[in-house]
């Protein structure tokens, strides 16, 4: 009489080996790091020309004074100087956290949402892409897709956030 152990007659799952390798893979610092590192920069590049244009005027941008303008005039956010001082803050010194990787996951959260409030108010009537005079809003969708990303993955291990200990505890 053969005796069979439990352990021995249950089926073995089909993907085990795959799943195993497949996560010691997805957080090897040539991937998932380099991928985040590569975003981020992208990011940081687009919203800090942007935002420095808002503030400064940079890059024959319009400044303050002429952003107000425009947002309490064309996108009816009103008072165009509290919104243009809002949205050059979080694009500049978003993008700037980004790029460094400090704070990321909270400025990805703040990009995120600068890129649905100029869908909704200046490009969503435009369409998706827009043939007309104005810009549709594919690029306010790639740009906030790009930054939840971010904020959702954080900034990976080449990152200034990287640097400083992470407490696990909470304090009472």
């Amino acid at each position: 009489m053969k005796l069979t152990t439990r352990a021995a007659s249950v089926p073995r799952e089909p993907f085990v080996g795959t799943i195993r390798r497949f996560k010691s893979r997805r957080d090897s610092l040539p991937g998932r790091d380099v991928g985040l590192l590569v975003a981020r920069f992208g990011l940081a590049w687009v919203f800090i020309y942007h935002g420095s244009e808002t503030l400064f005027g940079a890059f024959h941008g319009l400044g303050l004074h002429r952003t107000a303008v425009y947002f309490a005039s064309t996108a009816h956010l009103r008072p165009g100087m509290l919104f243009a001082v809002v949205n050059g803050i979080v694009e500049f010194f978003g993008g700037i956290a980004v790029g460094l990787g400090v704070l990321s996951r909270l400025a990805g959260v703040a990009l995120v949402g600068d890129m649905v409030v100029a869908m909704i108010t200046v490009t969503f009537h435009n369409g998706f892409t827009s043939s007309a005079s104005g810009t549709g809003y594919e690029l306010n969708v790639a740009l906030a897709t790009l930054a939840a990303a971010v904020a959702l993955a954080g900034p990976g291990r080449l990152a200034l956030d990287a640097l400083f200990p992470r407490t696990t505890s909470m304090r009472t």
